[in-house]
């Protein structure tokens, strides 16, 4: 028999989210997973190092509950939609505390990933010929071919403590299942000493079965299993719903303002239980909004639709 490892969203951060910890939080735009940080600030965790390839608005959520000391990312917004307010003031400002932060390039963060997965000891790349970064971050490195007079960029490993990503289903066992606009979650999973998958729902083994090259995580890369519908707002899940434009609008004015941060953190993270509380907050006349119809796939013969 196949060990069951679904849990709450509560457990899981208990068990393997720690003081110190690095955590990398990983969903590309899509299947963010918000519900986790905001679990996390609940919990009230300090001094983590958060790893990011696109540091948004849960990362603006969590340097506003106090948890995070350093942040290793490359592009830092409110994705197309304005800017974060916490994260700014702490860069630009050091207020209330300075934040360290570590530059990378998109790739640069990948192949972090893919050197922490594959166990090596750095990643070539040559995507910073012509930056500035390494002049910021002495972590990028060059080395010598050992096939040639050619030095080349190089970027050390990442290996979380753990790594949480959301996704759209799992079974019991965490194979999980990730359509539509995939990141990084498998390479972050694989470079993890510990990993947890939140999902939208937990489906039977043969749900999966029947349609395996949708498991981009196999199980025995995963340690728990959280089952958390809507866990990904206001990023979008594939299928399950759509992404909320205009939470995302407001958020730079609700970070803009600290006292108003300050309210919005009071109501919607520590004035909930949990993400089932957020969501019923909400209410389903906003989730009926978000919903997501069918979208039917044609067959194509030589361009044209049969």
């Amino acid at each position: 028999m196949r060990p069951d490892k679904t849990t709450s969203m509560r457990e899981a951060i208990a068990s393997f989210v720690r003081d110190g910890d690095t955590v990398a939080l990983e969903g590309f735009t899509h299947l963010i997973p918000t519900a986790a940080g905001h679990e996390i600030i609940r919990q009230g965790r300090r001094n983590l190092t958060v790893v990011r390839m696109t540091a948004d608005i849960v990362v603006d959520q969590l340097l506003a509950g106090g948890c995070v000391t350093k942040l290793v990312s490359s592009f830092v917004g409110n994705s197309s939609a304005g800017s974060l307010g916490e994260l700014r003031r702490r860069i630009e400002h050091a207020d209330p505390e300075p934040l360290e932060f570590e530059e990378y390039s998109h790739h640069g963060m990948i192949c972090r990933y893919l050197a922490g997965a594959q166990r090596l000891p750095f990643f070539p790349l040559r995507s910073y010929a012509g930056s500035d970064l390494p002049s910021v971050n002495p972590a990028i490195r060059t080395v010598s071919s050992p096939y040639s007079d050619e030095r080349i960029h190089v970027v050390p490993p990442v290996n979380p403590d753990v790594t949480i990503v959301h996704a759209q289903r799992a079974d019991r066992a965490g194979n999980t299942q990730i359509w539509g606009l995939t990141g990084v979650q498998a390479e972050a999973v694989f470079a993890a000493h510990k990993a947890v998958v939140v999902v939208e729902e937990i489906v039977d083994d043969d749900v999966v079965r029947s349609d395996p090259n949708r498991t981009v995580i196999p199980a025995h890369a995963v340690d728990a299993v959280v089952e958390c519908p809507r866990g990904a707002h206001p990023s979008f899940a594939q299928g399950y719903y759509d992404r909320d434009n205009a939470f995302y609008r407001a958020w730079s004015g609700i970070s803009r303002d600290r006292e108003r941060l300050r309210e919005w953190m009071a109501e919607w993270v520590h004035g909930t239980a949990d993400h089932a509380e957020y969501v019923a907050k909400l209410g389903e006349e906003f989730w009926a909004g978000l919903a997501v119809g069918e979208a039917m796939s044609l067959p194509v013969n030589y361009g044209r639709r049969l």
